[in-house]
């Protein structure tokens, strides 16, 4: 799937490296409510098995790449993912700080939303977003995602309890 300068493509064996780097990082285990690292046996049997189908998983993880510099830059998960309810969640990563704040979480953004409501057919996709992560809250409200929900001191963080927001995107065609 492209659009404009990303690639979401499925993840590959050579990937490990790069996932073993981002998942072991724990700048975004509260992003990704992770409390322990990953080890490459279990990162290799999750590339292993990467090839199944979402119905048969209710995830998706796809890479970033960015076209022109030929270099894979994040992840792009569909999460939770319903389909008697024809809803699923979101998450992005640009994890080279380097590509961040360029559009590309925009395009990737852009390029799910539309292979959610168009191939798989989604009525409604959300995220949840810290209360402090103001950037990835304009990102989601640029593609016409709406604050819906307000959880409480969800998530435990070092310096106490942080609210995390719901944003959610209606299919209405």
């Amino acid at each position: 799937m492209k659009y404009k300068d990303v690639m979401l493509r499925a993840l590959e064996p050579e990937d490990l490296e790069l996932l073993y780097e981002w998942e072991n990082n724990e700048i975004y285990w509260t992003l990704s409510n992770t409390v322990a690292p990953f080890s490459k046996f279990i990162l290799k049997r999750y590339l292993k098995n990467a090839h199944k189908n979402i119905y048969e998983t209710g995830q998706l993880r796809l890479m970033i790449d960015y076209i022109p510099d030929a270099k894979t830059v994040g992840t792009i998960d569909i999460f939770d993912f319903d389909p008697f309810h024809n809803r699923a969640g979101i998450g992005i990563l640009i994890a080279d700080e380097e590509y961040r704040r360029k559009g590309l979480a925009s395009m990737s953004l852009k390029c799910l939303v539309d292979y959610c409501f168009g191939t798989l057919q989604l009525h409604q996709l959300y995220c949840n977003i810290l209360a402090n992560n103001c950037v990835s809250m304009d990102l989601f409200k640029k593609q016409g995602f709406e604050q819906s929900g307000i959880k409480k001191e969800w998530v435990k963080t070092s310096d106490g309890y942080m609210d995390e927001y719901i944003f959610q995107l209606l299919n209405n065609k």
